[in-house]
This record gives structure tokens, sequence and C-alpha cells, in this order.
């Protein structure tokens, strides 16, 4: 496929951005190389190739849930400085 000078100009005008002449005629040839690079890729027989959402053989690493202890209320409460009922008592911060 090749790509127009005139192509180059329009996608540099959807871009914003400005370019010379000679600036046109080599992003044009730049971008028919990607293109054909691109079609080559169709040519590439991939009927036995899974398809993968990664490229490294990689999975979630997710722990089992375990019940463990938890500190003890009454515990936790002394190291508070100051403390109400069961509950932490803090300053106001919201007026």
């Amino acid at each position: 496929m090749s790509i127009s000078n005139q192509t180059v100009e329009y996608l540099a005008k959807l871009a914003r951005i400005t370019l010379k002449g000679e600036e046109v005629s080599a992003l044009a040839k730049e971008l028919e190389d990607i293109v054909s690079f691109i079609d080559k890729l169709n040519n590439v027989n991939i009927d036995n190739i899974e398809p993968t959402s990664h490229v490294h053989n990689i999975k979630n690493v997710f722990r089992e849930d375990e019940i463990k202890s938890s500190l003890d209320r009454d515990l936790s409460l002394e190291n508070s400085p100051d403390s109400k009922q069961e509950f932490f008592k803090v300053f106001k911060v919201i007026e």
C-alpha cells in the first residue's frame, strides 16, 4: 500500500503538527514501511496458536485466606491515649 504526501499532510492536520516538504515525503516512506510490515503479519500461520493476554506465561498469585487471631481489643485500647467504652476516641476533624 502506498501512502501519498497528501495523506501524510491530512494526518498532520488531524494531529495538529506542521511538517516541512522533505518531512512529508520522509514520513510517507516511513509509514509505507510500517504498513508493509503489518501486511507481512497477515501472512503468518497462526492456526495452532492459542490467544494470549500476556507474552509471558504468568498468572495471578493469590494466597489462600486464612483465619488468624487478631490483636486483642482490650490490649489495643490500653495503648490508646483516650478511649470510650470499646472504641478509640479521637479529635474531631470535620466541622
